[in-house]
């Protein structure tokens, strides 16, 4: 019997990444995952994996996380699909750099409002579960100035200040909130992957800023994920918890 053994868990932007290394890591624990992000072919991949992982459930569906309507209908189809929602998991991010609307807008959109609406959807059944989680994924970005990215930045101090809030709000109702901040994490075809080819400089100026010499992994990211989702972090909420070998210590 897996730790999760009979709960249910929603991964939104689980299909690469953090969100990914988080959804196996529940599926390995015993629960029931189910996963969105926009790409239908990566989405169906990593719903495989769940499935060889021990998901007794593994649902998956299209949706662009900067579209209500996407969201309306996701979460209960999912919820729908394995039983209810003891966990949600709050992972995706448009990865704006640009201080113009548009960046402002990919933050805004994907990174706050799908935060929001995907917490507001699953409330209901998580409130019937009882003894239920919420994980918000910020970033250490959220935690310092910044010269290249202030939209992501912000946004993702809004993260942290969003989950003290629901953590003081939804306390009475048996659900916990917390945030995880990871630093630079990197992983194939992610933004890190990407910069090491493309803006070497940047990558190396960033990696030298790590204690430990390297980026780090997403599975090291959901590590804490997974704790703070489960029965042993049930004294902990309303917290946002760095995750990044020592980067901001270096920065």
């Amino acid at each position: 019997m897996g730790e999760f053994t009979g709960r249910r868990v929603i991964v939104m932007g689980g299909s690469r990444g953090i969100g990914r290394s988080a959804a196996l890591a529940f599926a390995r624990a015993g629960a029931s995952v189910a996963i969105c992000a926009r790409g239908a072919e990566a989405l169906e991949a990593t719903r495989r994996e769940l499935e060889a992982a021990g998901a007794p459930t593994a649902f998956a569906s299209p949706v662009d996380l900067a579209v209500a309507d996407d969201i309306a209908r996701f979460i209960p189809a999912a919820a729908d699909a394995m039983g209810g929602i003891n966990v949600l998991i709050n992972n995706a991010s448009g990865f704006a750099a640009t201080d113009d609307d548009a960046g402002w807008a990919a933050s805004f959109n994907v990174d706050m409002l799908a935060t929001v609406r995907a917490s507001h959807a699953a409330l209901p059944y998580l409130e019937r579960a009882g003894d239920a989680a919420i994980v918000n994924v910020s970033s250490i970005s959220a935690l310092r100035a910044t010269k290249r990215n202030p939209p992501y930045a912000a946004i993702k101090a809004a993260i942290d200040s969003y989950t003290a809030s629901q953590a003081r709000i939804l306390a009475d109702r048996g659900i916990r909130a917390n945030a995880v901040a990871p630093g630079s994490i990197e992983f194939p075809g992610g933004v890190w992957d990407q910069r090491r080819r493309d803006n070497p400089e940047l990558y190396n100026a960033t990696l030298a800023q790590i204690p430990f010499g390297r980026m780090g992994h997403p599975e090291e990211v959901a590590e804490l994920i997974v704790f703070l989702a489960s029965r042993r972090a049930s004294w902990i909420t309303g917290q946002s918890i760095a995750v990044d070998g020592g980067q901001l210590l270096g920065s």
